[in-house]
């Protein structure tokens, strides 16, 4: 089975729920996809880190770091930095907060990041593109230049398209549909 074979088994198995459901956006739906159950597992950390360093190397992107808003992105951005070592580029990662800390530096973005940096943005599920767009106000607010978003699931739900249409390259590694939930 392929890797991406792989990924989806994983995400059917441990991620995909059917139901009612109330979405981050607030929309309802009738299935949820809790992609931190593949991307916490050993064998999904694997696979999410060669997949994603593999559409990033297929979008001739040469990201300095990776990371998304906290805590979806974070198993993602690290998989992939993870996956890097070793390779002819490597990358570290970074995780976005959703809100300033009161206490210590203060910071936003934790971890490997600095001004001018150049990055990929990452998320677990793409609906609406509201994570991945809070993430990219604050790396760009913080000096950050985003190469473009790396998501490992598009719901199929216009957030993909909205990022596109704010002049956002977006590659996801899979879909609602491939998955056979849309």
């Amino acid at each position: 089975m392929s890797d991406v074979g792989a990924l989806r088994r994983l995400l059917l198995e441990r991620s995909v729920r059917r139901g009612d459901f109330t979405l981050s956006s607030g929309k309802r739906s009738s299935f949820y996809i809790d992609c931190r159950l593949t991307t916490m597992s050993a064998e999904g950390m694997v696979l999410v880190g060669r997949l994603g360093l593999s559409e990033i190397v297929a979008m001739g992107w040469r990201p300095k770091a990776i990371g998304g808003l906290t805590m979806g992105a974070d198993p993602v951005a690290y998989a992939i930095a993870a996956a890097s070592f070793g390779t002819d580029f490597q990358m570290d990662a970074f995780s976005v907060r959703k809100e300033a800390k009161a206490h210590g530096t203060g910071q936003r973005i934790e971890g490997n990041f600095a001004p001018g940096d150049e990055v990929v943005v990452v998320e677990d599920v793409i609906t609406t593109g509201g994570s991945a767009e809070q993430a990219i106000a604050t790396v760009v607010s913080a000096g950050g230049i985003v190469l473009g978003v790396l998501a490992v699931v598009d719901r199929e739900e216009g957030g993909r398209g909205y990022l596109e249409q704010a002049g956002r390259k977006v590659v996801c590694i899979t879909t609602g549909s491939e998955l056979g939930v849309k």
